[in-house]
């Protein structure tokens, strides 16, 4: 059986909704689950689904949920332990001076990433972040930390540096602290505060952070990067960004098959960001963009078919199927 590493990346609620696209198309085609994966790396909205996935819940019964659909019996289980999701609702107030201004001064002696200086620049955010995570903390009452390895990226406020929750050298915390950090938008979620300093989101140092998988003797890693792009789009208002995100990521990548790991990589292309439209915390779309990046993930495997190491080391028995049917209707 391969060792396979899954790296789910930052991207807001529509990042959420492409993960989970990419995830049934995968379990669909091969058969294989992420739940089985060696070892599991979120930032941001990806360690909120990485969250939900090292406790149980399928990325089909994850689907559903957003589309109105039936989960399975086991899914809705564990969702009915979660109770109904809370509305995360606009800033409240507005903080004129920067959240980390030390962090500028730091800058000068040390190089930190432009991303991490953005988090330095903006105001400290306002809005509750228990609201984003409540129900992963009501889904983790028994434990702290899920039994299977699980990686979570969040920044210091007071030095810049990466923090990854889940290693030996890292605070101990709770999974939905850890996963609260990670998701600490600078400029609109409260920073985290824990042992004293303040973390914010992990996205602000890299949009995946799959650089943690280098070196850990794995056959394959499979990367679903929202906020980045593939080579087809042109033309977008954020293109410049999402470019400037895939440079990071193919760095990444790099160093992981120069270590010798096979890696698929999963970007939106033009129909996948058209599905996602330009604001990344826009709900109405999360139906739609589920269903696009599983088309998309499908096709793709089905051109690749056999070819591809990666796809081999998934399932090796895996074989093409028909164009995707059409997604569960929504309820109601």
């Amino acid at each position: 059986m391969a060792r396979i590493g899954v790296v789910l990346g930052a991207g807001g609620p529509l990042g959420q909704a492409y993960h989970l696209g990419v995830l049934t198309a995968l379990t669909e085609l091969s058969g294989w689950d992420t739940r089985e994966c060696e070892v599991l790396v979120g930032t941001s909205a990806g360690s909120l689904i990485g969250a939900y996935l090292r406790r149980g819940l399928s990325a089909a019964d994850l689907a559903a949920t957003m589309v109105g659909a039936q989960a399975s019996a086991q899914g809705q289980e564990l969702l009915d332990r979660m109770g109904a999701a809370s509305q995360v609702g606009p800033p409240h107030g507005f903080r004129p001076w920067p959240t980390a201004p030390t962090l500028l001064l730091r800058a000068l002696r040390r190089p930190v990433r432009l991303g991490v200086l953005g988090s330095a620049l903006l105001p400290a955010g306002t809005t509750d972040i228990e609201l984003v995570v409540d129900r992963i903390r009501s889904l983790y009452l028994d434990a702290d930390w899920p039994d299977e390895e699980f990686l979570v990226s969040a920044i210091r406020l007071s030095d810049g540096r990466r923090v990854t929750f889940g290693l030996d050298d890292s605070p101990l915390v709770d999974v939905g602290t850890a996963v609260a950090a990670s998701c600490a938008l600078p400029g609109y979620l409260t920073p985290v505060v824990i042992n004293g300093d303040r973390y914010v989101d992990g996205g602000a140092h890299s949009p995946t952070n799959a650089d943690l998988l280098v070196g850990r003797d794995l056959d394959l890693v499979i990367i679903s990067s929202p906020q980045s792009v593939g080579h087809d789009v042109k033309g977008r208002l954020d293109l410049p960004l999402r470019i400037a995100r895939r440079r990071y990521l193919a760095a990444e990548v790099a160093g992981l098959r120069k270590a010798g790991t096979a890696v698929i990589v999963f970007q939106p292309g033009a129909a996948d960001l058209a599905a996602m439209g330009l604001i990344p915390l826009n709900l109405q779309r999360r139906a739609q963009v589920i269903e696009q990046a599983r088309q998309s993930t499908l096709d793709r495997l089905n051109r690749q078919g056999r070819a591809s190491k990666a796809i081999r080391l998934l399932r090796p028995s895996m074989q093409p199927v028909p164009r995707p049917s059409q997604p569960p209707e929504p309820a109601g």
